[in-house]
């Protein structure tokens, strides 16, 4: 899978298909499995991932059989593809390799279709009570989107894969409604001015109830994520479990407390504001455009720290100059670049960091950056690890 055909977690634009008739062919010859178990899904520019495994936890935590779709990966493919927070056996992966080879190949389907049409296979097979599948970059032209969900989820709107979906929120924003199907209800997470009308008409029209978690929650329930931005996911994901509770679904209020306190537990989610070691604390985080790194800098500033040390790596195809200015200057910086070839050049970042008056030297490595950051910390120093899903990837 890997080195046959293009995956956009490694090559990027190559990767991308705008188009889903490939993934439906691939679903007829597997006897369209993804019709055959109830899903959610999950799209979104920041939190579909910490949405889609709080929702998981709360559900497998209420005793349903839970399959959990996700991408990318960070250490291992089989994160993708769970059940019940456990990776799909490596047996299986190759054995449906093996058994459908042929057909892969000769219609050249790109990797995220493959990986697709095996999760669905796999939860099919397993039967799952419900999958939570989150879509992997768009939504209209996303391989996921042939499923018929019990409820769609869009967390919020921002500008990235502007390359893909369009430069403004309002373009990003229509392609991101593509998951809205008809007469099944949508849960929007952030109520945004600029788009709010795109999915209300967009609901209105498919004659689906549409609901804004952050107009309908007013009160949060504590989360074993700890980043701050998590509060916004919090409330989008139970409104969607609310939501879930009316169509058959049944979650107590102590389910759903004991569920979103032991997300990692019952998921395996990493990379959120995850805390590696202490004395100097070091913190991950996977955010990787302007909006999510914003709230994780804001955090990162109200930390107790002597001095900060940033080890940031990020993609080629990120717009240097819409995020620099976030990030602060009083920090000593370790840049570096992930090893894939999508990663941006380490002396370009390097160059348009220190041009803007940021103190920090390139690496060669991930891991040269990282152990050059944990040489040089004092213990009452903060270490934080971000920038690209891929940067903490390599530190993992």
């Amino acid at each position: 899978m890997f080195s046959r055909l293009p995956m956009y977690q490694k090559q990027g634009a190559s990767a991308y298909k705008e188009d889903l008739s490939r993934t439906q062919l691939l679903s007829s010859y597997l006897n369209q499995p993804e019709q055959n178990f109830k899903s959610v899904h999950i799209g979104g520019t920041n939190g579909k991932g910490s949405t889609a495994h709080m929702m998981a936890a709360v559900l497998q935590q209420a005793g349903y059989k839970v399959g959990l779709y996700t991408s990318p990966h960070l250490k291992d493919f089989r994160e993708r593809i769970r059940i019940d927070g456990h990776k799909i056996p490596e047996a299986f992966v190759i054995e449906f390799i093996q058994k459908h080879k042929t057909f892969l190949e000769s219609q050249q389907l790109s990797f995220f279709e493959m990986t697709v049409g095996l999760a669905f296979e796999f939860f099919f097979q397993k039967r799952v009570d419900i999958a939570i599948i989150e879509v992997g970059l768009g939504g209209r032209l996303d391989s996921t989107n042939i499923i018929s969900p019990e409820l769609s989820v869009i967390t919020n709107i921002g500008l990235d894969h502007t390359q893909f979906l369009g430069d403004t929120l309002q373009k990003i924003a229509n392609e991101k409604a593509g998951i809205i199907k008809a007469n099944t209800p949508v849960v929007i997470g952030e109520s945004q001015t600029e788009v709010n009308a795109i999915f209300t008409q967009k609901a209105s029209a498919l004659k689906s109830d549409i609901y804004f978690a952050d107009q309908e929650i007013s009160q949060v329930l504590d989360c074993s994520l700890l980043g701050n931005y998590q509060q916004k996911n919090i409330k989008t994901a139970l409104k969607a479990l609310g939501v879930l509770g009316t169509r058959g679904f049944s979650i107590s209020q102590q389910q759903l407390k004991k569920g979103l306190l032991s997300v990692q537990k019952h998921t395996g989610l990493r990379g959120r504001w995850e805390l590696l070691s202490k004395s100097p604390n070091i913190i991950c985080d996977t955010a990787h455009n302007k909006e999510g790194l914003t709230l994780v800098i804001d955090q990162l500033q109200q930390q107790a720290f002597k001095r900060l040390h940033i080890v940031l790596g990020v993609l080629a195809e990120k717009s240097l100059d819409s995020f620099t200015d976030i990030f602060p200057k009083q920090a000593k910086y370790y840049f570096c670049q992930p090893n894939i070839p999508r990663a941006m050049d380490v002396e370009l970042l390097t160059q348009a960091f220190n041009k803007k008056g940021y103190k920090g030297q390139g690496y060669d490595s991930v891991e040269k950056a990282f152990t050059t950051a944990k040489e040089q910390a004092l213990k009452e120093d903060l270490i934080f690890v971000g920038g690209s899903t891929f940067v903490v990837a390599e530190v993992l």
